[in-house]
């Protein structure tokens, strides 16, 4: 009989190019979309509203996230339908936990950081507000994929193996630090940082619900369906 062969977590040129992209999306997109989109103004000759740029940058991560994470993909498809029941129940559990380690969290951390403004979410809603449809687009589908796919699939799986800890604390830290660095840096104000607090918790979560359903679409779904529920909190 044949030996079976064991897929491999991800190929050498998904971790390579997917480090790459990660990068790119981390670190060089939050500057360079506005001149990047700026410029295309001028080739075009048109205006680009704000929630277009958006949709479109979106819409690129989703594209490339897709392209260079298929064999990734296919195979965390095959694991959510092998393991439907666990990740549907991961799901929900996820939800109740963010929640209410997000209460204790947000209570503990007011004393450190006091009523500084979450800039992200203050963005988030003018997006919203300005172009809800668009917005909710991406807040609720494209955003959490593609930071699913970085965060927790390239980060956290590549390095759960080799260190839990590890990919536990680099995954969220990461996570963390892509919802407030930019605004630390525009505002010249590295106290900003300290707002990282707020989002260990959902980091840590998201990344238990991959680690524990064994399938990235948990996580992908716990990330979208919080996102949801928040947005609907915001507006009733």
């Amino acid at each position: 009989m044949a030996k079976k062969t064991v897929s491999p977590y991800m190929t050498s040129g998904e971790k390579l190019a997917g480090t790459i992209f990660f990068v790119i999306y981390l670190v060089v997109l939050p500057f360079a979309m506005t001149p990047l989109f700026n410029l295309l103004e001028k080739l075009l000759e048109a205006d680009i509203s704000a929630s277009l740029r958006s949709a479109l940058c979106y819409y690129s991560c989703f594209a490339a996230a897709v392209l260079i994470f298929r064999h990734f993909l296919a195979n965390t498809s095959r694991r959510f339908m092998d393991n439907l029941s666990v990740c549907c129940q991961t799901v929900v559990v996820g939800i109740v936990a963010m929640y209410g380690l997000n209460e204790l969290v947000y209570r503990l951390t007011r004393i450190l950081i006091g009523n500084q403004t979450n800039l992200n979410d203050m963005t988030v809603s003018a997006q919203i507000q300005g172009a809800p449809r668009t917005t909710l687009l991406i807040v609720i589908f494209l955003a959490p994929f593609v930071e699913e796919v970085l965060f927790r699939g390239l980060v956290f799986g590549n390095l759960k193996d080799k260190s839990r800890t590890v990919a536990y604390l680099l995954s969220c830290a990461l996570f963390a630090l892509l919802h407030v660095w930019q605004f630390a840096v525009e505002r010249q104000d590295m106290t900003y940082f300290l707002m990282m607090v707020q989002y260990l918790v959902p980091g840590l979560v998201l990344a238990w619900a991959y680690d524990h359903s064994g399938s990235l679409w948990a996580s992908i779904g716990l990330h979208a369906a919080v996102n949801a529920l928040a947005t609907w909190a915001a507006w009733r």
